[in-house]
């Protein structure tokens, strides 16, 4: 005769996954109004908006075409904040691009030069 053992299980299983968080969460390099600190850039916004998003989109690895698509700035500035480990939300960029869309421009381009 075979002898079995009784297994008593006491805890719940506990849930595994990926974390997302990152320790080492900075800020932008610049302020969002901050465009004396490169009056190029905040100079091409003013006049000719379509070229510095057409730069930012290439800088940040993207098709230049990108920011002809609706919504594409809010998702550009996403990528750029998750590239670089810059603390926000998407929330945070959705208000940022539809409120202020070239002082947003503005700091992307001001980031990328950067890094």
């Amino acid at each position: 005769m075979a002898y079995q053992s009784e297994v008593i299980i006491d805890a719940q299983p506990q849930p595994t996954g990926t974390s997302y968080t990152f320790s080492s969460q900075g800020s932008w390099s610049s302020d969002l109004c901050d465009c004396c600190s490169d009056m190029g850039i905040c100079l091409c916004a003013t006049f000719v908006p379509c070229i510095l998003a057409c730069r930012v989109s290439e800088q940040a690895g993207e098709s230049c075409c990108l920011p002809l698509l609706p919504g594409a700035l809010i998702a550009l500035r996403t990528g750029v904040r998750d590239k670089y480990r810059i603390q926000g939300s998407i929330c945070e960029d959705w208000v940022v691009m539809s409120c202020c869309p070239l002082c947003g421009l503005c700091q992307m381009a001001r980031e990328l030069n950067r890094n």
